[in-house]
């Protein structure tokens, strides 16, 4: 077996388990689960409808490179949100999900032949799979701290300077998981700025970008970025879901786009990798980015939510308003978020998830350490409740 895999830390979620083995949460409360960012509101029904009518294209193999509609479709939608025109043939292409893409991304782009090209930096809290990708795809994980007296930004003064040239590739999150921090367009200028005089390539997560707050003003993408300051896609890929922004986790369906000599190179791999999208699939991922007035309503819904919780959180827990996304990113009370969490699922059957999880240490910190990651992902009723329940646990704890 591939050695590599003995380097992979366990799932936060796997941990949280063994966190909470033997504990017997309060029975006389219903369980409300805000640890996992996995969307709770209603699939569409038009979205439903695309897929079984689509289902007559499983008796065809589909293309890595995916169909023409769904490319148009991905592009189309891109040049609404982000006012960038992408060639739908050479710059976009249909993925299983960003989770699947950001993964295979880093098999593709880190230069295993170049034994000194082999580092990766991650925003540090992160999404995992950022760490799994660079460790199977042979590189080193450098972890970039973002933390609250830098406004949970990516302070690129802190990479040593003989690192930057071993960087093949540096991931991005914005709006942040699980901060909600969006970055700047001076942020995206500096990074620019550091891949064209070092030659990395940025992968620039954006599944978040769909869920904000007020109306007609969208977080800022790389491809904007990148348009405003009057620069090419060169080593930009970006990447999306439908996950968030339409309800529908389990289509796995996402999209890349970006540079399209990169692009190439991607595709090329895919094509090994057997990642082709059901033609079912790319029939309701086609209506769903065609679809603006569902995103709207599922927006709706997260910002009254935010509304109505962080009021009650308020002088419960120390908190910044995200920027965007779904997350409350919270420090609690005495500083053990592990202790927290077994504490709050035991006694009032609420489950958020330790930040410490979210983190690895680096520069003699765990950035995620004394933080929760609350999703408020489930219904207005149940997220309140569960803020109820959260200030009662404090309350009685204090």
């Amino acid at each position: 077996m591939n050695p590599r895999l003995d380097q992979l830390h366990p799932y936060p979620f796997q941990k949280l388990r063994e966190l909470f083995a033997g504990v017997t949460p309060n029975a006389g409360l219903s369980p409300i689960n805000l640890s996992i960012g996995e969307p709770k509101h209603p699939t569409p029904q038009f979205i439903k409808d695309a897929l079984i009518a689509g289902l007559g294209g499983l008796a065809n193999y589909p293309i890595t490179q995916g169909s023409d509609a769904l490319r148009a479709a991905i592009s189309a939608w891109a040049e609404r949100r982000y006012g960038v025109k992408l060639d739908p043939a050479t710059e976009v292409l249909p993925v299983n999900g960003s989770r699947e893409a950001l993964f295979a991304f880093a098999q593709a782009a880190v230069d295993s032949s170049r034994h000194g090209r082999r580092t990766v930096i991650s925003p540090n809290p992160f999404y995992q799979i950022y760490e799994g990708a660079a460790l199977l795809a042979g590189a080193r994980p450098f972890f970039l701290n973002t933390l609250p007296e830098n406004g949970f930004r990516m302070d690129w003064s802190r990479v040593p300077e003989d690192l930057w040239e071993s960087i093949s590739l540096v991931y991005v999150c914005s709006p942040g998981n699980p901060t909600g921090k969006v970055m700047s367009l001076a942020d995206w200028t500096e990074l620019f700025e550091l891949s064209d005089a070092h030659g990395f390539v940025i992968a620039a997560d954006e599944c978040y970008s769909e869920i904000y707050f007020e109306e007609g003003k969208p977080p800022l993408g790389a491809l904007t970025a990148a348009q405003q300051l009057g620069r090419s896609l060169k080593n930009l890929i970006v990447f999306n879901s439908l996950s968030k922004r339409s309800n529908v986790p389990g289509l796995r369906s996402g999209m890349v786009a970006g540079d399209a000599e990169v692009m190439k190179k991607f595709l090329l791999y895919r094509t090994y990798h057997g990642s082709a999208m059901s033609p079912a699939v790319q029939a309701a991922s086609v209506a769903a980015w065609n679809d603006e007035a569902h995103v709207i309503e599922n927006r709706r819904q997260y910002a009254e939510k935010f509304a109505a919780v962080m009021p009650m959180l308020q002088d419960v827990l120390q908190f910044d308003a995200p920027d965007a996304a779904f997350y409350l990113w919270a420090r609690v009370p005495g500083g053990d978020d592990a202790a927290f969490a077994r504490g709050l699922y035991e006694k009032q059957h609420v489950t958020v998830l330790p930040g410490s999880y979210l983190a690895r240490d680096a520069a003699n910190v765990n950035p995620g350490k004394g933080f929760v990651r609350i999703a408020l992902v489930d219904s207005l009723d149940a997220c309140v409740e569960a803020a109820r329940r959260i200030g009662r646990f404090v309350g009685e704890a204090a």
